[in-house]
């Protein structure tokens, strides 16, 4: 039969046929105890382990595994992952072939365990030249939901989403800039269960589905980031939300100062938010406790620890092209394979050069047009609840990141000079406040330019690329 004459190709160069397969597996499971299942395009070897009591482990234990050999199945990856620690559920994606899908998740019985496997598996070489990609798992139990109508209160907002939808724990809702009374034309809603997000979102399809008369927009919430608790152990800087637009500075750094003067070292705010900076943890954190749900010039504010950073990471989480095709959210990875990152905006045709021999010239880029056809409804958004992906220029994935991160605006500080031939030259320096400190304060690009935009877009794909 075609079936049993399929081979598969082992880490030793040699195949074995989809009957060696069978057997190899169960082996695992009679070595192991464990179960093994195959439903929904995929394989779950576990999910409880044997013997396993009590609930299943917390958000953060699982990891995602990309780049998987198509050839290679759980006998031969379990006992990798095992060396992490111990395993409580192995999912691998399976096509109707017989195949994997060439990526995976390992939910490990402790955050523990999942850490250790991000720090030595990830780009480990499974097979000669084949690198596995491992990073944090990110099981999204939240959605956004746009085109809310802004009068609209929290509870209002709860209780529909409870009648339409299943699962719902708590609705996040956040009060216009301008006037508190009313919300944002946006709300982001937790459910108890990343399935129970993923009903959701498919029962309220935009076009098909309509709250209060209007038709919603329904997407996947950007996940928070995950910071390891050693690193927020190290936070002295306080993210403060739901700010009046004309409380300024001054205002806000001696309000956080009452309890205990001196202790703010400075503020960095903008529109309705800010950044107060202590000089100490301790002081910071007894703020936070002190500050939260406090009035402001009349607005009740919310006071958090800022979540740091990693710059090494950030870009790539954000705008990699190397995503897994699942369905789940989840971060990107670095390829050894490709040998270097694809930048987003590599893939508009940007001509922007940062080591070439000449100044860039204008990004070419392919733009595809609809027409406008009469009667077309539009429907006023922001470009802060679009992807990435519909930005093609450096300076708007900046400004866009920024905001994701909820950081403050890039700032652009323009310089000229003169060639030697006459001509004006243009560089800009860019200032991103929410990282200005410690020896890397801004970036500006070592090449100068001869129109505005050009100089701008350099200097912010510079930015990115260092973020």
């Amino acid at each position: 039969m075609h079936e049993e004459n399929t081979a598969a190709t082992n880490g030793c160069g040699k195949t074995r046929s989809s009957t060696q397969n069978e057997a190899a597996l169960l082996a695992l499971m009679e070595k192991t105890g464990y179960s093994m299942v195959q439903e929904n395009g995929q394989r779950k070897f576990g999910g409880p382990p044997p013997g396993w009591e009590g609930p299943p482990p917390p958000r953060g234990c699982e990891v995602f595994v990309g780049k998987i050999p198509r050839d290679m199945y759980e006998d031969e990856l379990v006992p990798i992952f095992e060396r992490a620690g111990k395993i409580y559920e192995f999912r691998l994606m399976m096509e109707f072939s017989g195949e994997n899908r060439g990526y995976a998740f390992v939910m490990y019985t402790a955050k523990e365990e999942a850490q250790l496997a991000i720090k030595i598996l990830n780009n480990y070489e499974i097979r000669p030249g084949k690198f596995i990609g491992v990073c944090v798992s990110l099981d999204n139990c939240r959605l956004f939901i746009g085109a809310i109508p802004k009068e609209k209160k929290k509870q209002e907002i709860l209780n529909e989403m409870k009648k339409v939808t299943e699962g719902v724990v708590d609705v996040i809702v956040y009060p216009n800039a301008t006037d508190k009374t009313k919300n944002r034309g946006f709300a982001f809603v937790e459910y108890e269960s990343h399935r129970a997000a993923a009903m959701a979102r498919r029962r309220l399809i935009p076009g098909t589905f309509q709250l209060w008369g209007h038709t919603i927009q329904v997407d996947w919430a950007d996940p928070e980031k995950e910071v390891d608790e050693e690193t927020m152990q190290r936070v002295k800087v306080l993210y403060v939300r739901n700010l009046m637009l004309s409380t300024t500075e001054d205002t806000i750094k001696a309000e956080f100062n009452k309890f205990k003067p001196g202790v703010v070292e400075r503020v960095k705010k903008l529109r309705d938010y800010a950044f107060v900076h202590f000089f100490n943890r301790e002081d910071a954190v007894a703020a936070m406790s002190v500050m939260n749900g406090r009035c402001i010039d009349g607005a009740s504010i919310e006071v958090t620890l800022a979540k740091p950073i990693n710059k090494e990471s950030t870009w790539k989480q954000h705008f990699n092209d190397q995503i897994s095709p699942s369905s789940e959210s989840l971060l990107g990875f670095p390829s050894k394979e490709d040998g270097h990152q694809k930048s987003a905006w590599k893939q508009a045709n940007l001509s922007v050069r940062l080591n070439g021999q000449h100044s860039p010239s204008p990004p070419e880029v392919e733009r595809c047009t609809y027409p406008f056809l009469p009667g077309t409804k539009l429907t006023p958004i922001s470009m802060y609840s679009l992807k990435s992906s519909h930005f093609s220029s450096a300076v708007m994935h900046l400004d866009y990141f920024c905001y994701k991160n909820n950081w403050v605006p890039p700032e652009y500080y323009l310089y000229s000079t003169t060639s030697q031939d006459g001509k004006i030259l243009l560089v800009y320096k860019v200032l991103v406040p929410s990282i200005a400190y410690g020896s890397q304060s801004y970036f500006m690009p070592d090449k100068l330019c001869t129109t505005l935009e050009d100089a701008k877009e350099l200097a912010a794909q510079l930015t990115l690329l260092h973020l």
